[in-house]
Protein backbone atom coordinates (compact mmCIF):
# COMPACT_ATOMS: atom_id res chain seq x y z
CA UNK A 1 0.00 0.00 0.00
CA UNK A 2 1.35 3.57 -0.86
CA UNK A 3 0.72 6.49 1.46
CA UNK A 4 0.18 9.08 0.64
CA UNK A 5 2.36 12.05 1.43
CA UNK A 6 1.87 16.17 2.13
CA UNK A 7 1.90 17.95 -0.94
CA UNK A 8 2.55 21.54 0.67
CA UNK A 9 4.52 22.81 3.81
CA UNK A 10 1.43 23.68 4.99
CA UNK A 11 -0.25 20.61 4.88
CA UNK A 12 2.31 18.32 6.98
CA UNK A 13 2.60 21.19 9.56
CA UNK A 14 -1.64 20.50 9.78
CA UNK A 15 -0.90 16.78 9.79
CA UNK A 16 1.83 17.04 13.04
CA UNK A 17 -0.74 19.45 14.30
CA UNK A 18 -3.74 16.62 13.76
CA UNK A 19 -1.38 14.17 15.34
CA UNK A 20 -0.48 15.97 18.57
CA UNK A 21 -4.20 16.44 19.10
CA UNK A 22 -5.02 13.01 18.36
CA UNK A 23 -2.07 11.36 21.00
CA UNK A 24 -3.43 13.83 23.48
CA UNK A 25 -7.36 12.91 22.86
CA UNK A 26 -6.31 9.42 23.07
CA UNK A 27 -4.63 9.69 26.75
CA UNK A 28 -7.59 11.73 27.82
CA UNK A 29 -9.52 8.74 27.01
CA UNK A 30 -7.35 6.27 28.61
CA UNK A 31 -7.84 8.95 31.62
CA UNK A 32 -11.30 8.92 31.91
CA UNK A 33 -11.50 5.00 31.35
CA UNK A 34 -8.79 4.76 34.17
CA UNK A 35 -11.01 3.79 36.78
CA UNK A 36 -11.90 0.46 35.03
CA UNK A 37 -8.30 -0.34 34.34
CA UNK A 38 -4.98 -0.19 36.37
CA UNK A 39 -3.12 1.56 34.07
CA UNK A 40 -3.35 2.94 30.91
CA UNK A 41 -0.63 1.40 28.05
CA UNK A 42 2.80 2.13 28.73
CA UNK A 43 3.07 3.44 25.21
CA UNK A 44 0.95 6.22 25.31
CA UNK A 45 2.72 9.18 27.10
CA UNK A 46 5.80 8.02 25.09
CA UNK A 47 3.84 8.06 21.62
CA UNK A 48 2.29 11.95 22.77
CA UNK A 49 6.07 13.02 23.71
CA UNK A 50 7.57 11.79 20.60
CA UNK A 51 4.79 13.02 18.84
CA UNK A 52 5.27 16.59 20.65
CA UNK A 53 9.12 16.77 19.92
CA UNK A 54 8.14 16.72 16.27
CA UNK A 55 5.91 19.76 16.67
CA UNK A 56 8.08 21.70 18.67
CA UNK A 57 11.15 21.23 16.15
CA UNK A 58 9.01 22.54 13.20
CA UNK A 59 8.29 25.55 15.72
CA UNK A 60 11.89 26.43 16.71
CA UNK A 61 12.67 26.01 13.10
CA UNK A 62 15.26 22.89 13.52
CA UNK A 63 13.13 20.39 11.99
CA UNK A 64 14.34 18.91 8.85
CA UNK A 65 13.41 15.58 6.45
CA UNK A 66 15.22 12.60 6.74
CA UNK A 67 15.49 9.16 5.44
CA UNK A 68 15.20 7.85 8.99
CA UNK A 69 11.91 7.13 10.57
CA UNK A 70 10.82 8.83 13.30
CA UNK A 71 11.31 8.49 16.92
CA UNK A 72 7.27 7.25 17.17
CA UNK A 73 7.73 4.63 14.51
CA UNK A 74 9.21 2.24 16.85
CA UNK A 75 5.59 2.71 19.54
CA UNK A 76 3.85 2.49 15.97
CA UNK A 77 5.35 -1.08 14.37
CA UNK A 78 4.73 -2.62 17.93
CA UNK A 79 0.90 -1.31 19.05
CA UNK A 80 -0.29 0.07 15.71
CA UNK A 81 -3.51 -2.19 15.93
CA UNK A 82 -4.15 0.08 18.96
CA UNK A 83 -3.53 3.28 18.21
CA UNK A 84 -6.94 5.18 15.74
CA UNK A 85 -4.90 7.39 14.15
CA UNK A 86 -2.17 5.24 13.27
CA UNK A 87 -2.23 5.44 9.09
CA UNK A 88 -1.75 9.52 9.65
CA UNK A 89 1.48 8.50 11.94
CA UNK A 90 2.24 6.68 9.15
CA UNK A 91 1.56 9.53 6.63
CA UNK A 92 3.55 11.51 8.30
CA UNK A 93 6.55 9.30 8.60
CA UNK A 94 6.61 8.49 4.61
CA UNK A 95 6.50 12.49 4.36
CA UNK A 96 9.58 13.01 6.65
CA UNK A 97 11.30 10.21 4.91
CA UNK A 98 10.67 11.10 1.32
CA UNK A 99 9.69 14.73 1.23
CA UNK A 100 6.90 16.61 0.14
CA UNK A 101 4.68 14.88 -2.60
CA UNK A 102 5.25 17.60 -5.60
CA UNK A 103 3.33 17.40 -8.53
CA UNK A 104 6.07 16.75 -11.72
CA UNK A 105 3.57 18.14 -13.70
CA UNK A 106 3.58 21.91 -12.79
Amino acid sequence: MSLRRAKTADEYVEWIKNAVFEAKDLKDCFMFEIEDMTRFPSWVEPLEQSIRQVHQSMVDGTYHFGREDLPFMDILYRYGDQIPYHTLLKQINETHRKGLEVDEDE
